[in-house]
């Protein structure tokens, strides 16, 4: 399979479509992280402070930037997540391989941020199951981590369909060493 970094994949299904990041994205994303309900569902482990949640446009936009530059750079990719329905955007999904020290070495790390009308199980699941098939392929790893925060009980039923479980194992961060906890694993079949 080729590299996302060369080529990256769109993935779709009639009510989504999952594509890389552009900046005509930043109007409907701005309307993500502003959306004070979806902030705490967000996984900003290890990301230097940030907790994604931006309260003036620029601050969207610059965001897009330097997710923009991190794909050029190959640290991650993020897909902007389009409702085919009303064609807006209404979240985005990180993936990349982490290299560490830790259990979480060579696993593909998924982060989910959806505007919170769309944190139901059924929308998560059916988002999830067009990309997590392909991932550990995409990132030649042989496990998915994705971050579920205790309070985030549809997110959980909708990881657990797709068969994670949670995990005791503490990802420890890169810049700081600070200790996270919460993720919910899968490994590759």
């Amino acid at each position: 399979m080729i590299s996302p970094y060369e080529k990256c994949p769109v993935f779709e299904n009639d009510n989504y479509c999952l594509r890389l990041i552009d900046a005509s994205d930043a109007q409907d994303l701005f309307l993500v992280y502003s959306d004070e309900k979806a902030v705490p569902y967000f996984n900003s482990d290890n990301c230097n402070g940030d907790t994604f949640h931006y309260t003036l446009p620029e601050h969207m936009q610059g965001a897009i930037a330097a997710w923009q530059q991190e794909y050029k750079n190959h640290g991650f990719v993020r897909w902007t997540i389009l409702d085919k329905k009303t064609q807006h955007a209404v979240g985005t999904i990180e993936l990349f391989r982490r290299k560490a020290d830790d259990y979480f070495n060579n696993c593909a790390i998924l982060r989910l941020d959806l505007r919170s009308d769309y944190e139901r199980a059924s929308a998560i699941y059916e988002l999830l199951s067009l990309i997590v098939p392909q991932t550990c392929e995409l990132f030649a790893c042989q496990m998915i981590a994705t971050k579920v925060k205790p309070f985030a009980a549809e997110r959980r039923a909708a990881v657990e369909k797709l068969g994670f479980a949670a995990s005791t194992e503490i990802l420890v961060g890169g810049h700081d060493q600070k200790r996270y906890t919460d993720y919910y694993v899968l490994h590759k079949r």
